[in-house]
């Protein structure tokens, strides 16, 4: 259940898409663990395989070191899953600016804009990772929660305290 922001030039992110599908080819997925997204998948690999299977596979790490704002605006680093850097993070940076990307002239008002622009991409993906389900869940157990005690079931309870007032 991915909730994910819409890119910031649709028709940029649209590109990349269409050529990463041109290069691994329609509805492929890796034959080990069914990753999908074919920026995480290995061009040419027969069977197709992900970067995080195929790393397994040779005993190697699945953490890639992000730059959070980009290589050439800090060093600083996070370990983050491979196909998700790849599919995700920095897929996530190509729609910035190109200037503040490449911060070709080291300008520290665009090393700061790249940081700020990483943390909300980091931010989304967070939220997307640890948090989207949540509400999905919390419905379903709601929903669960009304048909064996009825409408009202929090009543009597502690959970009354988390009620919504008027």
């Amino acid at each position: 259940m991915s909730k994910k922001l819409p890119p910031r030039d649709p028709i940029r992110a649209y590109q990349r898409k269409a050529t990463a599908l041109r290069r691994i080819g329609e509805n492929k997925k890796c034959e080990t663990c069914g990753e999908t997204r074919p920026e995480a998948l290995i061009t040419g690999s027969e069977p197709t395989i992900c970067a995080k299977c195929e790393r397994k596979k040779r005993g190697r790490s699945t953490l890639d070191a992000h730059h959070v704002a980009g290589e050439s605006n800090s060093a600083a680093t996070i370990s983050i899953p491979v196909n998700d850097h790849r599919a995700r993070l920095s897929p996530d940076q190509y729609d910035w600016p190109t200037e503040t990307l490449e911060n070709p002239n080291r300008s520290p008002l665009l090393a700061g804009a790249a940081r700020i622009r990483g943390f909300l991409d980091m931010l989304a993906y967070l939220a997307e990772k640890f948090l989207s389900w949540i509400p999905e869940m919390l419905e379903t157990l709601d929903a669960t929660l009304v048909k064996l005690h009825g409408p009202k079931w929090w009543r009597k309870t502690d959970l009354q305290k988390f009620s919504p007032k008027r």
